[in-house]
């Protein structure tokens, strides 16, 4: 089962962990062959640990054996491993939040469940979130395990134009291998596909100077297929245009539409009196002219925008007055009491995996 080398832990000599809880979130879709490696390196990562820690794994509505698998393997290691099955495919940011929901600790990593994140580097980054006082660690895959035309360049593309948006400057929005304050990422909602902003969303309750980056590594993928293609820049592209609406004028869309709809009102206005001179002072016909129709044009748009910003406005007030709704149907779990479902240090390391029966 060790597929992967064991590499050192990463931390300085004589580094002391700060106190804290630990929770690692992993949304998995159809990956039941890297359930069991994934918990066997992350128990293997962890074993040193000197915090109490948890493992989140949720099941996105999986069509394989993966909801059996993480059932099984998590009565096997024992409380610490819980389980969350989403009654469908919402995909990967409504899965994310869902372990997010599920969660106690006050640190919280998150990665993918394929084994191309590692989690030999949680611990690291763990620490340089405390001991920098940090809200996010973000990973950068330097070297990446992936094609360059079909994963590489387009994902460098997109950093680069989400950086330039957003106003977060990081290399590489797309790695899953994060560790957040959990305080912070709590005070934020994922919805649609918006789990690779997340960095651009913490900044909308923290300062970006509190965001960081942290070179992690990155395997070739062993088993299962990629849940990924070159369709999604094009879902990149609308979920950006979203983001920079949000970032700026979540709070005042009045402002947005309305200003459009000035502009719009203005330049149709001043068409309307250009023709309205020359018809009164120089007797010119005007009616078949093609800049009337663009002047009614103009100005209806415009009165369109602003009572669209003023719609907006309401919406955004209930929008931000009301409960939030969550994104996701999960099944009920068992719920655990504070002491309980955590792996402390103190216990004897958790027992390793047995091979699964064919």
């Amino acid at each position: 089962m060790n597929v992967l080398p064991i590499p050192a832990s990463g931390l300085p000599e004589g580094a002391v962990m700060p106190e804290h809880k630990l929770s690692i979130v992993i949304p998995m879709y159809n990956e039941a062959d890297n359930v069991e490696p994934l918990l066997v390196r992350i128990h293997q990562a962890m074993e040193n640990y000197s915090q109490p820690w948890e493992v989140v794994l949720v099941d996105d509505g999986s069509t394989d054996a993966t909801p059996a698998e993480i059932r099984r393997l998590a009565a096997q290691y024992g409380p610490h491993v819980h389980g969350v099955e989403l009654v469908r495919n919402y995909k990967q940011t409504a899965a994310m939040q869902a372990g997010l929901d599920v969660a106690r600790g006050d640190v919280i990593a998150t990665l993918d469940g394929d084994l191309q994140n590692d989690p030999f580097d949680i611990p690291r980054m763990v620490y340089r979130l405390l001991t920098e006082d940090l809200d996010l660690v973000a990973g950068w895959r330097k070297d990446r395990k992936e094609g360059f035309w079909m994963r590489r360049l387009p994902s460098r593309i997109a950093n680069r134009l989400i950086a330039r948006v957003t106003g977060v400057k990081l290399k590489d929005y797309g790695c899953s291998l994060k560790v957040f304050r959990g305080s912070v990422i709590r005070s934020v909602r994922l919805y649609g596909e918006m789990h690779r902003f997340i960095p651009a969303w913490l900044a909308t309750v923290t300062t970006p100077r509190r965001i960081s980056e942290e070179v992690v590594t990155h395997h070739a993928r062993i088993h299962g297929q990629s849940k990924y293609g070159i369709s999604r820049t094009f879902r990149v592209v609308l979920d950006l245009v979203f983001m920079f609406f949000f970032l700026r004028y979540r709070t005042r869309p009045g402002h947005f539409f309305g200003g459009i709809g000035i502009v719009l009102g203005v330049l149709g206005s001043l068409i309307l009196a250009y023709l309205f001179a020359i018809k009164v002072f120089w007797g010119q016909d005007i009616g078949t002219r093609p800049m009337l129709i663009t002047g009614f044009f103009l100005v209806i748009a415009g009165l369109q925008a602003v009572t669209s910003g003023v719609l907006a406005e309401m919406l955004s007030r209930v929008y931000l007055e009301a409960n939030g709704a969550l994104a996701y149907v999960a099944r009920p779990q068992p719920s655990h009491g504070e002491g309980d479902g955590w792996h402390w240090p103190s216990k004897p390391a958790a027992v390793k995996a047995t091979p699964r029966r064919k």
